[in-house]
Order: C-alpha cells, then sequence, then structure tokens
C-alpha cells in the first residue's frame, strides 16, 4: 500500500453544499518556499490592505486626514480619522512580505524559516480575551475573521505565512484562518435573525439543521485523523476545536432590533470564496468572474461585520481585502494585471500610477466602511464608530523597495477617547509602540508588546 498523500485542494464536505477547508498539512506536501484615556473602547476592527502604498501620493500636504490624492475618498470621515505618519515596523524581520503581515497586529519577528509564523498572540485576539473575560461585554464570537480573494498565489488557498495577520491568545499562537464565503458568513450569523422575541420554530430548525452539518464534518475529521502523523493529528484537533466553538455560537438566538437589522443579503453568484486553491504562483491563472466581484462582495461582508458588532455577536473583527501577494486583477478599475505585477514583478518595475489607482480605491472601500459605521446609532448622538478603534495598515511602506519606514497605518473612531480629524507624525518610531497603545485604548495598561527590543513605550497625542 502506497504512503498516503492528501491533496492540498481537499475541503471536508457536510449536508448541503458547506464545505469547511482545511488546514495546510505536512502530509500535503511542500510547495516552493513563498517570496514572499477616556472610557475604555468597546469595539476593535483591524482592515488589513496589500502592498503598501504610493507615499508621496498617500500622506496630507496639511494637518488634514484626507488631504493627498489617495486619501481624498475620506474627507467624509475626515472628524473621525487620525492619519498616522513616521511609524517603521521594525518587528518585521524574516521574509520581506511574511514578516510584514506577521508583525503588524503582532510585533513579532518572523523566527526561524520561511515556514514560521509569531511568536506573540495579535492584539484582536488579546482584545477579545480582555473582552470575554467580562461578561457584559462577552459575545457569542470572541472574534471574527473575514477575507475576499484571500491566498491568491503561492499559498494556493492555504494557510500560510503570507497571508495569516491573526494569532489566538494562547500558548500555541494558531494562526487563525479568516472566513472567505459571504453566503455561509450570512447563513451563520444572520440566518436565524428574528424580528420577534423568540426563534420559533423555522429558526430552532436552520439553527439544528446548520449543527448537525457541523457534527458530520466533525466525523469525517476524525476519520481522516487516523491516517495522520502526530503533527497534522494535532493541527486537526485544533481545528476541530474552532468548529465547536462556532457550534455552540449558532445556539445563541439572534433578535432584530432598530439598531441590529439583518444586512441586504446580495447575490454572489459567480464568486468563487476558495479560487485560491486553483492559484499559480506567478498570478498566472485568472478568475475573471470572482475577481469581478470584489467591490461587490467586500461592502457586502463589510456590512455583515458592522452588523455583526451592532447585533452584539462579535465585539472585534478583523477585515483582509486579500493576502501579501495579492495576486488577483482589477478589472472594475480596468488593470487586467495584478497587484504585485504593479509593486515590483512587472518589466517596469513600480508602477506608480496603477498603484495610486489602487490605492485611492481601497480608501474608498474604508470610506465605506466608516460610513456604515457611523450610521448605526447604539445611543442618543453615539455611533457604534464613536465606541470603537478601527485600526488601517499593510505589511509594508514602498512597493519597489519592500521598506518598511512609515508604514502608512491610519486609526478611526473614538473608542477610549481617541481624536481623528488630525495627521500625527511620530518620527521613526516603531510600531509596536502603537500596538501598545491600541490595547490601552481598551484598558490594557502594559506598556510593551511584541519584541520587546522594538518598544518605546506607549505614543502620546492619540486622545488630544
Amino acid at each position: 500500500m502506497g504512503k498516503f498523500k492528501l491533496d492540498r485542494r481537499t475541503v471536508l464536505r457536510g449536508a448541503g453544499s458547506i464545505a469547511i477547508a482545511l488546514p495546510w498539512l505536512e502530509i500535503m506536501g511542500h510547495d516552493k518556499e513563498a517570496h514572499a484615556a477616556g472610557t475604555p473602547a468597546k469595539r476593535f476592527l483591524s482592515v488589513y490592505q496589500p502592498g503598501g502604498t504610493v507615499l508621496e501620493k498617500h500622506w496630507p500636504t496639511a494637518n488634514d486626514p484626507s488631504a493627498s490624492v489617495i486619501l481624498a475618498p475620506l474627507a467624509a470621515n475626515k472628524a473621525k480619522l487620525l492619519v498616522l505618519k513616521g511609524l517603521n515596523m521594525t518587528c518585521a524581520v524574516g521574509e520581506q512580505h511574511q514578516s510584514g503581515i506577521i508583525g503588524f497586529l503582532t510585533g513579532s519577528k518572523q523566527t526561524g524559516s520561511p515556514k514560521d509564523y509569531s511568536s506573540y498572540a495579535s492584539i484582536d485576539q488579546v482584545i477579545a480575551t480582555r473582552l470575554q473575560s467580562d461578561a457584559a461585554s462577552k459575545r457569542p464570537h470572541g472574534s471574527l475573521q473575514f477575507a475576499v480573494r484571500w491566498a491568491t498565489g503561492k499559498s494556493h488557498g492555504l494557510l500560510s505565512p503570507i497571508n495569516s495577520a491573526n494569532f489566538e491568545d494562547s500558548a500555541k499562537l494558531t494562526p487563525l484562518p479568516p472566513r472567505l464565503d459571504p453566503q455561509q458568513i450570512f447563513n451563520d450569523l444572520f440566518g436565524s435573525l428574528n424580528p420577534g422575541a423568540g426563534g420559533g420554530t423555522m429558526t430552532d430548525t436552520r439553527i439544528a439543521r446548520r449543527k448537525s452539518v457541523l457534527d458530520y464534518v466533525d466525523k469525517r475529521y476524525v476519520a481522516l485523523s487516523q491516517r495522520l502523523g502526530a503533527a497534522d493529528k494535532a493541527k486537526l484537533e485544533n481545528h476541530l476545536t474552532k468548529l465547536r466553538d462556532i457550534e455552540g455560537a449558532l445556539s445563541t438566538g439572534v433578535v432584530a432590533t432598530d439598531t441590529c437589522k439583518s444586512p441586504t443579503k446580495v447575490d454572489t453568484k459567480g464568486y468563487n470564496p476558495t479560487t485560491g486553491l486553483n492559484s499559480g504562483n506567478a498570478g498566472e491563472i485568472v478568475d475573471e468572474n470572482s475577481d469581478a466581484m470584489i467591490p461587490a462582495v467586500g461592502k457586502f461582508m463589510m456590512d455583515m461585520m458592522v452588523m455583526a458588532f451592532a447585533c452584539n455577536l462579535t465585539n472585534v473583527g478583523h477585515f483582509q481585502w486579500t493576502d501579501t501577494e495579492a495576486k488577483h486583477t482589477f478589472p472594475w478599475l480596468s488593470l487586467k494585471n495584478h497587484h504585485h505585477y504593479y509593486q515590483h514583478d512587472g518589466p517596469m518595475g513600480f508602477y506608480p500610477d496603477e498603484c495610486g489607482k489602487i490605492g485611492t480605491w481601497y480608501s474608498e472601500m474604508h470610506s465605506y466602511l466608516l460610513s456604515a459605521m457611523d450610521d448605526v446609532d447604539v445611543a442618543p448622538g453615539v455611533t457604534l464608530l464613536d465606541e470603537s478603534v478601527v485600526f488601517f495598515g499593510s505589511e509594508l511602506a514602498h512597493p519597489p523597495t519592500h521598506e518598511k519606514k512609515s508604514v502608512p497605518f491610519m486609526l478611526a473612531g473614538g473608542g477610549g477617547g481617541l481624536k481623528g480629524g488630525r495627521m500625527l507624525d511620530f518620527g521613526g518610531k516603531a510600531h509596536n509602540n502603537l500596538l501598545v497603545s491600541i490595547l490601552n485604548l481598551f484598558g490594557d495598561t502594559r506598556t510593551s508588546y511584541g519584541h520587546p527590543e522594538y518598544n518605546s513605550g506607549a505614543l502620546t497625542g492619540l486622545t488630544g
């Protein structure tokens, strides 16, 4: 009998159309290495966009967060937006793209080989642990991670250091895969949303069906684990734990209110959330239908994230537009090549006009998100955004050189006393200090986070 080998495209399917992707396992074999002060805030959302920016088009020319070509679409949100200049990602030691996304929320070096992840939990998970420990802020989901057009190149649709931003707040520091399928997200989070005071038979039936699907998939995992080595079996057991966490959350009904409303369901037919499984290393395999739907799917996912906050399903989220390779096209911008091509893979090296166009579009999407959060009233004169901290960032600053000096970070909202309407220049301080400052906005009093050599204390001036 030949040695058992598992295809990296394998998914485990339950009843109906629900499928759950596997993490990368050793038995799948190896691809080539990728080259790649005030009241504490109540909610945290991190937003990742790839590939840095066109620096001369990004930074505001005045103390106005929207006074630049790329940030101009954020004019409507500038009163609650804080642009942060002069923060270097000094912790990004390792593979040039991987180390950036790993360090983004962790302040951790990518130690050892290019296959290594983080040595610290990501701050979103630290915040989730803190909020979940308080009965008043405990939610059915400790955190939610969504991604659009994820794992596009050399990771081939699988979790990898080149696409991982979130890491468990536990001794294992397990990387957390994002949820990719907008329809499954909608059904799981809002399928039981009931305008009345009780769940009712139909709601109970939907929940029971989804739980039975998880039971079925669970059994498939157990059968598979019997054919795996110790390391792969441990990964699967951790994955099973995550499935059971989801199942527990499904039992919690959601009742509609004036604040909590089911987001408008968007038809995403033609969008393949797992198209990364069929990707090519150089982005040569194009999924035109899925690429064309990125704006619609992205807005739908942002709407669901906002309503997950409004419905008290979670207090912590991460929204990832893609991975560090970003090897998908931009047909709505009339750009036929992928983002990495325009950053430094194309024959001309850096394409500032094209990268600037992409950066401006991301600002439009950021504005959409912030406006949606600001449209939800949680109390008289107080919006969802007012009580939240939103952290925008990337894995590098300057695309053609992979330089990580003055990475384009931004904060938005009013949680913890955060004060927008400004740009602050920190003159080359390490971004670990920003991570400390974000934790402080949630009442966490620590003075260092991530590898200690990149810390010098919390930043001043964020709260005005």
